[in-house]
């Protein structure tokens, strides 16, 4: 048998995402002689077939060698993963270089290429860095080459070296030890920095409400979904885009959950390599099933992913799609997540967020108007009002009437409560629930798998509630008489009991009490008064 002393094998590394998940990719490069030729194998989607081009013109442009004379062959491993995006630029590029090298370049086994090229060599922003580098991490590299202007969010990963890249050229002068790049130092500031304020929001600009604004204060504190019915210009949505200020800053690990999902989406400007800000998602009501939900070809987060760890508000409820908002039932469950399902396999994004919905009480708006009579047809009233599933309004924890605000609270020139104030009771709240939480630990009888993590008492099961929403006796009278009267649903049992777990912890409770009882129940529908 004769062998071909002429070819060449070139191996790098780069990774590829699966939702906010990833895996290692390995890029193999064969150069041999023959008819000049480019193949990519691998399931490459279209975007990285061109990358030929790209890695092409990028090597001759920046002085490098390229094998036009001989049979190129790239493949990308394992090729039973779907390959998308330009991100695998870069490490084509560098396991071409290295075929031709004959060993200059040394050992590349525990580094990572990622970035898209332009034809003059330099590198473009990539999306979906910051969690292509957990990944990597996770498989023991310890060197990241990215391009430059996303070298601060790939730095947040602790334990791993991360090297700015700007130019192939740059890269090809460090990996052959001319020019090393010095490696980027994490940029502690991005996780200090102080939980700025939008002026224009603020809960003491805001006149009259107090009834709406104890209710967001509660949802605020417990992470509890709100539902709000009121007729037009009664303040609705300015209540909601408000209420994000009385959410305390996000943690480190919350910050890094979210600039994910903002990095995988291509939503994270170049310039915030870090999400510190609570997100506020208002989507219009003409937005597509993929576009809420997330969806496409190749799954993408929704504004339901967007919202995460924030608030997303839906005005108009009524007005989306029937088959939208019953989607929304499965992220509203206990375990705050999003799968979605295609042929190809299924994604998981987290979608731990508090819903805000908000809707006129008829078409016309004036259903119930102390000024304005409703011109609208009982029936067409009926129609309007039944588009809302009784399933999804009965994961809504809070439902509270916005009426009209009367001319005297609108001309008082007096200031109310300011966000500050109601976030510090609100901070105090949520301290106490992690550190209940913290301390819990579930025994073999009440919980057979790992216990996940909580942070607000929306969040409890079951299990958690029969531990941690103890009542006293006048509280337990209360409940059982409502329970009865009101036929309440097991679900509905154990919300109302989470909501006035949370009342309990605004005023310092370690029990449940009548009073949180009498005020959670308040808050249910009114269908079911």
């Amino acid at each position: 048998m004769r062998w071909e002393n002429s070819r060449m094998l070139a191996k790098v590394y780069t990774c590829a995402l699966l939702g906010l998940e990833g895996i290692l990719v390995e890029v193999e490069v064969d150069t041999a002689n023959g008819n000049p030729f480019f193949a990519m194998v691998g399931l490459p989607d279209t975007a990285v077939q061109e990358a030929r081009e790209r890695v092409r013109a990028a090597i001759k442009n920046s002085g490098g060698y390229f094998p036009g004379n001989k049979r190129v062959v790239v493949n990308l491993a394992p090729a039973d993963v779907r390959k998308e995006g330009p991100a695998y630029d870069l490490p084509i590029a560098v396991g071409i270089l290295v075929s031709a090298s004959d060993g200059a370049y040394g050992d590349l086994s525990d580094a990572i290429f990622l970035g898209e090229l332009s034809l003059d060599g330099s590198l473009r922003h990539s999306d979906g860095v910051l969690p292509m580098v957990s990944v990597a991490k996770g498989h023991g590299i310890r060197r990241i080459f990215v391009p430059a202007m996303d070298a601060k969010e790939a730095a947040l990963v602790e334990g791993v070296s991360v090297y700015p890249v700007a130019t192939l050229r740059e890269l090809e002068a460090h990996l052959a030890g001319r020019h090393p790049i010095a490696p980027i130092k994490r940029d502690l500031t991005l996780l200090q920095k102080n939980h700025e304020e939008d002026s224009r929001y603020d809960f003491s600009l805001i006149k009259g409400q107090e009834h709406a604004k104890r209710a967001l204060e509660i949802a605020a504190a417990g992470g509890h979904n709100v539902f709000m019915s009121g007729p037009p210009g009664s303040g609705k949505t300015l209540l909601a885009r408000t209420m994000v200020t009385l959410l305390p800053p996000m943690t480190i690990d919350e910050a890094l959950e979210v600039t994910k999902i903002y990095s995988v989406s291509g939503l994270l400007p170049s310039d915030t390599p870090l999400v510190i800000q609570r997100p506020f998602r208002s989507p219009h009501h003409s937005i597509s099933s993929a576009g809420l939900v997330g969806g496409g070809r190749f799954p993408r987060p929704g504004e339901i992913s967007l919202a995460h760890r924030g608030v997303l508000f839906l005005d108009e409820l009524p007005e989306f799609g029937q088959q939208m908002l019953d989607q929304l039932r499965q992220p509203l469950e206990d375990d705050r997540t999003l799968v979605l399902s295609r042929a190809s396999g299924s994604v998981k994004y987290p979608a731990n967020f508090i819903l805000v919905g908000a809707m006129n009480p008829c078409p016309c708006g004036y259903l119930g108007d102390s000024q304005k009579a409703c011109v609208c047809p009982p029936a067409r009233i009926q129609n309007y009002q039944k588009r809302l599933s009784g399933p999804l309004l009965d994961r809504i924890d809070i439902h509270i009437e916005v009426p009209r605000v009367e001319y005297e609270k609108l001309a008082d020139t007096r200031l109310g409560e300011p966000s500050a104030r109601m976030r510090e009771r609100v901070a105090r709240a949520r301290e106490i629930q992690l550190k209940r939480f913290d301390s819990y630990r579930p025994s073999a009888n009440e919980e057979s798998k790992t216990p996940r993590r909580l942070f607000t008492n929306s969040e409890m099961g079951a299990g958690e509630v029969r531990v941690f929403c103890k009542t006293d006796t006048a509280a337990e009278s209360l409940l059982k008489a409502a329970t009865r009267q009101m036929a309440l649903s097991a679900r509905a049992y154990h919300r109302i009991l989470k909501l006035a777990r949370t009342i309990a912890d605004l005023s310092g409770s370690e029990a449940i009490q009548a009073a949180h009882i009498a005020e959670a129940i308040q808050y249910r529908r009114k269908e079911q008064v």
